[in-house]
């Protein structure tokens, strides 16, 4: 069945590998993105006024909260999780924020024998003496060596990621979603890809620069690719009213463009679990807990108060950033999450825009391994044997610089350990 979204959407540009001459690519979409917003009978200037509107009424409700003490994160346990207990009202809010504390996800005595059970990996490996410095332009910014391990395949990473608990959560994650439209499924809520990432060790005693807010999900792709622009179609063809972040339709196919952040998979959500107990105000995760914020951030280009050849200051092989020249607005709600427990994790819509907070002489351990909730997929089923490739052999995976740190390590996660879970996630068993 062929699935399309609007005609002056499918008519768009566009560019599926990154286009050389990208100035005149940009000056071409840009012109065609305002000419396609404006033939639904409003300016590019009502369209955007019709949506800062609904981002701005999300800011005062933020502020309200903050004003009454309330936790801007929303936070619930996981036992209420795993019991299908969770309210409506809870949900809702979860769906309003973008954004998750699950309390107890793990067992904290769980989660610190996995943190030094990592330390110990790493330090039987020479990891340390090894150690090349950081292979990533953006995660080096952080200011402490290392900080952000390039390490992927230990007992504890793969023990989390084909865990009942772990799918647990991503489940209830997923089922946030509208996975199905169109009569297309476009992703399995109950199916997660073992998506592979990195772990975050931060000392007592860290001086650690932080990282400026930014969104993962791509870069000038967002507006260039034929998939994107689908996805993104009622930003681009002046319905705004109708976007819905949490819409799954056309978000799992399509190529994504070269980038710092750049991710093969789709991820409903982002995601890391506690290692460490963790206050609110050492370093931590910031969020805009405005999921709506995804299209401001596609929208704002188009106004007349930017050059033609410039998206913001979006480009290839960079990071996305958000800064307060170009959205003031939503940047308002920016907000930390609360003091978590090891044990805890922390979600946040894949579109969220985030950052981590500079910290100076931390005070206690803040460590995490990032854990994503990324269903099964056309996407994610086309990066499964890329990523159980790199697990078999102990490499880094695609997405990552290539260290390879754990290639001869002998005691990293095997094959033979992967349960029914595990294999799925990497598509190896059905």
């Amino acid at each position: 069945m062929t699935v399309s979204a609007s005609p002056s959407v499918e008519a768009l540009p566009h560019w599926e590998e990154t286009p050389d001459d990208l100035p005149a690519a940009i000056r071409q979409i840009k012109s065609a993105i305002r000419a396609s917003i404006e033939s639904s009978g409003r300016s590019v200037e009502q369209v955007a006024q019709a949506l800062e509107e609904r981002i701005a009424e999300r800011v005062r409700v933020i502020d309200a909260a903050k004003a009454a003490g309330e936790s801007i994160w929303p936070e619930i346990d996981f036992d209420d999780i795993a019991q299908g207990t969770v309210t409506k009202a809870q949900r809702d809010l979860v769906k309003a924020r973008g954004c998750l504390v699950v309390r107890g996800h793990f067992d904290p005595e769980q989660a610190l024998e996995w943190d030094r059970s990592i330390l110990t990996y790493v330090e039987g490996n020479h990891f340390f003496e090894d150690y090349r410095g950081s292979g990533d332009d953006f995660f080096a910014s952080v200011g402490s060596r290392p900080e952000i391990y390039p390490i992927y395949w230990s007992h504890a990473q793969m023990q989390a990621r084909q865990s009942d608990r772990m799918a647990a959560v991503q489940f209830f994650m997923n089922n946030l979603w509208t996975s199905s439209s169109m009569d297309v499924e476009w992703f399995d809520p109950e199916r997660d890809s073992l998506y592979p990432d990195r772990i975050r060790r931060r000392p007592e005693g860290a001086d650690s620069a932080g990282l400026g807010t930014h969104i993962d999900t791509g870069t000038l792709d967002l507006w260039m690719t034929k998939a994107y622009q689908r996805a993104f179609r009622h930003v681009y063809d002046g319905s705004i009213e109708e976007y819905d972040p949490w819409d799954a339709t056309f978000r799992t196919e399509g190529p994504q463009y070269p980038g710092t952040t750049m991710c093969s998979a789709f991820r409903t959500f982002q995601g890391w679990t506690a290692l460490s107990d963790m206050d609110f105000d050492q370093g931590v995760l910031h969020a805009i807990p405005i999921p709506e914020t995804m299209a401001y951030l596609l929208l704002r280009p188009m106004l007349d108060d930017t050059d033609d050849d410039d998206m913001c200051g979006v480009m290839v092989n960079k990071v996305f950033p958000i800064n307060e020249k170009w959205h003031e607005l939503p940047m308002q709600a920016l907000s930390g999450i609360p003091s978590v427990r090891a044990g805890d994790s922390v979600w946040w819509h894949c579109d969220l825009v985030h950052g981590v907070a500079p910290v100076f002489d931390q005070q206690g351990w803040g460590n995490v391994m990032y854990i994503p909730a990324a269903p099964w997929c056309p996407r994610n089923r086309e990066y499964a044997p890329i990523a159980f490739e790199a697990f078999a052999t102990g490499s880094s995976p695609s997405d990552f610089p290539a260290e390879h740190y754990e290639r001869q390590w002998p005691d990293r996660f095997s094959v033979d350990e992967l349960n029914d879970r595990g294999r799925r996630g990497f598509g190896i068993a059905d």
